[in-house]
């Protein structure tokens, strides 16, 4: 069984996915790209401007679903160019400053809307 969760805080899908699945105590929270929900484009002219969107929207969906960033167990970070990571790290470890989740890097080619980020989260509720 499985919940498709959709919020108007979270930027609308630009693909045939949903924002998140809610399922068996976990939310999947679908890759996000620093898009502002209002407007659906990409904002953020750098890596830190850009982590903080893709964060901030995170945690909306994360939010509609019941759940936090503090429930994240897991994310995946996809950076357009490795060399950003400090800088993306700066900004994420803002967020999630105690009992971090695990989580995988890694530099891509491109992402969706040529993003500098694009960060995934399962959580637990």
């Amino acid at each position: 069984m499985k919940d498709v969760l959709l919020t108007a805080r979270g930027p609308k899908p630009i693909g045939p996915y949903s924002q998140a699945i809610k399922s068996n105590g976990f939310v999947f929270v679908s890759g996000q790209v620093a898009l502002d929900p209002q407007s659906g484009e990409l904002v953020g002219t750098d890596v830190r401007q850009q982590t903080e969107r893709v964060l901030e929207n995170l945690k909306a969906i994360l939010e509609a679903a019941g759940a936090s960033l503090h429930h994240a167990v897991k994310s995946t970070v996809f950076l357009k160019d490795m060399n950003d990571f400090a800088a993306m790290n700066e900004v994420y470890a803002r967020y999630f400053s105690t009992a971090p989740p695990a989580r995988s890097t890694i530099q891509v080619a491109r992402l969706p809307k040529d993003a500098l980020v694009e960060i995934e989260i399962i959580a637990s509720l």
